[in-house]
């Protein structure tokens, strides 16, 4: 059982659009694969509780037979910061809780365990207690895949967060481009050559914004064929 946490340079970087990619091409790859995304912010309001669109995503390309609520356990109507949004209901983000969903996750026994950060590497749970969910991925032993939201301003993230990741003592293992939004970065290939030469780990994919008339389950699988998954199952 491999255990992967994917993070990212900032939010809006394509994290749930990566992960639900990786699900499928690893579940083209003959894996049995669980999603975790412990936390979301920006959610409705069903007969079945709150529902957060990119856990319903996470739902339907993983193959553990998981619901949604085991998928993301914790939710907030709000798309706000998590910490702000818990305050607001009187609710605590308890990594104790984070910890505890996902011995759930890792009892299905899948072959991998791909769980979605929210926001970037340092996103609070509590100030109070100056706990991040970071801290998750450091007591679960993950190994990290970074998002890199490529815009003006990727290369300076992009090490930031890997410098933190390694500092945290955890291993980060791929690394994928991703043009989140239909802006076109300048120099978007020499800026993809200059993070392949700053960044030790390999690059899974390049994954360019797709403004056809696709649907987005399409779009994923599509994207799903450009990435490389060898260095996560060898």
């Amino acid at each position: 059982m491999k255990n992967l946490f994917i993070t990212a340079t900032d939010t809006d970087a394509g994290k749930t659009f990566v992960t639900c990619a990786l699900a499928q091409a690893l579940k083209s790859a003959g894996k049995k694969v669980a999603t975790y995304k412990p936390i979301s912010a920006g959610c409705q309001q069903t007969v079945e509780g709150l529902i957060n669109e990119d856990a319903e995503l996470l739902c339907r390309f993983a193959n553990a037979k998981q619901t949604i609520k085991e998928i993301n356990p914790i939710a907030f109507v709000d798309s706000i910061a998590p910490h702000i949004a818990a305050k607001q209901t009187n609710q605590e983000i308890s990594l104790a809780d984070i910890n505890h969903y996902f011995a759930s996750v890792v009892s299905l026994s899948a072959d991998i365990n791909l769980t979605e950060g929210a926001g970037g590497w340092r996103l609070p749970l509590s100030i109070e207690k100056k706990t991040f969910l970071s801290d998750f991925a450091v007591t679960t032993k993950q190994q990290v895949i970074l998002v890199v939201n490529m815009k003006l301003g990727c290369l300076n993230h992009a090490l930031l967060t890997y410098e933190a990741i390694k500092a945290d003592g955890l291993s980060c293992v791929g690394w994928v481009a991703n043009q989140a939004s239909v802006s076109t970065m300048a120099n978007l290939t020499q800026n993809i050559t200059s993070l392949e030469q700053l960044l030790p780990m390999p690059k899974l994919a390049v994954l360019t914004f797709d403004d056809t008339k696709q649907t987005l389950s399409a779009k994923i699988i599509s994207a799903a064929k450009k990435i490389n998954i060898e260095p996560l199952i060898s």
